[in-house]
């Protein structure tokens, strides 16, 4: 096992700048996701740590050992890249056997490490096949397989199941997380699938065009985004984002919008320091948290532009004043397009943004927010 560190890591591929001051540790045993939109960096962050791309400026540890100029062969990290890179010509054994091959150990080892790894990962039945003759499933667990036989002290994943079809995504996220869990090693995965980056890991980054925009547990960057990135990239469909104006009422403030008003209790006062009165805010509210067909003194007036049933819920899309916003329904609430609905949001999963996108409150469960309807 082992801890990887990067120090203030900056990669520039002419001028582009594909990493900028990231730094990160990465504990040992942990498996950590980092999780972003294609060009966000996540490919060049793992092949930095592996040695394949030497950074302008910055260092990688691991355990605490600068390994920055150290060849990648000699680094004792494996890693896996999305689109598997088995040798056709061989079989699984060979695969498997291949970077065992590389480092001259004897046959009886090198036989006895494939055989005990391919009944961890179920493949021993398939080890006189060739890549051609597997399925996609088994062609992952090879790729995996070849991996783990090394024993290194970490593993890279660039993003290893966006090939595969939802089905087989969903069971190999559980076979994953459960190998490293058995296996105790340290596991960077990286992902732009935001299920994979909130199911799996004990930690995730958000990166944004190379630069880091939170580290955290899934948990907290789904309840407490640092950012309308971050709260826009975890999360499906996205957070709702409805525009405000901060004002005060008998000396609290105060979020107002045309529907409806949101007083901010004692505990939020800090969003004064950040806010002046005035200004312009964005109040962020997840689908989850919009109740459809609601009743009381917090509910407001909405029309039905859309909605898609999926079965197990349905995604309604309101027109809220001049804004869209998504809802998660229950089947049961049945809305037909163009309708007029009440609808409530949960005062206690708000969020408050800057009008540049940055968070300023996020209730989390905290009694922080009341909501009045005003119309």
């Amino acid at each position: 096992m082992a801890t990887l560190r990067l120090d203030n890591v900056t990669k520039r591929f002419g001028n582009v700048t594909a990493l900028k001051d990231v730094s990160l540790e990465i504990r040992d045993g942990e498996f950590f996701a980092v999780l972003g939109p294609p060009g966000a960096g996540k490919t060049t962050l793992l092949r930095t740590i592996v040695g394949l791309e030497r950074p302008e400026s910055g260092d990688v540890y691991a355990d605490d050992e600068r390994i920055t100029d150290v060849y990648p062969g000699d680094r004792d990290i494996a890693i896996m890249f999305q689109n598997l890179a088995l040798y056709p010509d061989k079989t699984v054994f060979g695969n498997l056997a291949f970077p065992l091959k590389q480092r001259k150990l004897p046959k009886d080892e090198i036989k006895e490490r494939v055989q005990k790894t391919a009944a961890v990962l179920h493949v021993e039945h398939l080890l006189e096949r060739k890549p051609g003759k597997l399925s996609g499933g088994e062609r992952q667990r090879v790729a995996l397989g070849r991996a783990l036989v090394r024993d290194p002290r970490a593993f890279l994943f660039d993003e290893p199941l966006s090939a595969l079809d939802a089905l087989l995504r969903l069971e190999m996220r559980a076979e994953l997380k459960r190998l490293q869990r058995d296996l105790g090693r340290t596991l960077v995965y990286v992902t732009h699938d935001q299920v994979e980056a909130m199911s799996m890991p004990d930690r995730v980054a958000v990166l944004r065009e190379g630069v880091v925009q939170q580290v955290d547990t899934p948990e907290n960057v789904y309840h407490r985004p640092v950012n309308r990135f971050v709260a826009t990239v975890v999360g499906s469909p996205p957070m709702n984002f409805i525009p405000c104006t901060v004002g005060t009422r008998n000396g609290a403030l105060h979020l107002k919008h045309d529907l409806f008003e949101v007083a901010v209790t004692a505990h939020g006062l800090a969003l004064g320091e950040s806010l002046a009165e005035g200004s312009e805010c964005l109040l962020g509210v997840r689908p989850e948290d919009v109740r459809v067909a609601a009743a009381g003194d917090d509910a407001f007036g909405a029309t039905v532009y859309t909605s898609e049933p999926l079965g197990g819920e349905t995604v309604v899309d309101l027109q809220v004043g001049r804004t869209l916003v998504k809802a998660l329904a229950p089947p049961s609430v049945r809305v037909t397009q163009d309708a007029q609905v009440e609808i409530a949001v949960d005062a206690a999963r708000l969020h408050v943004f800057t009008s540049e996108g940055e968070t300023v409150l996020s209730a989390a469960g905290e009694p922080i927010f009341s909501v009045r309807a005003t119309a």
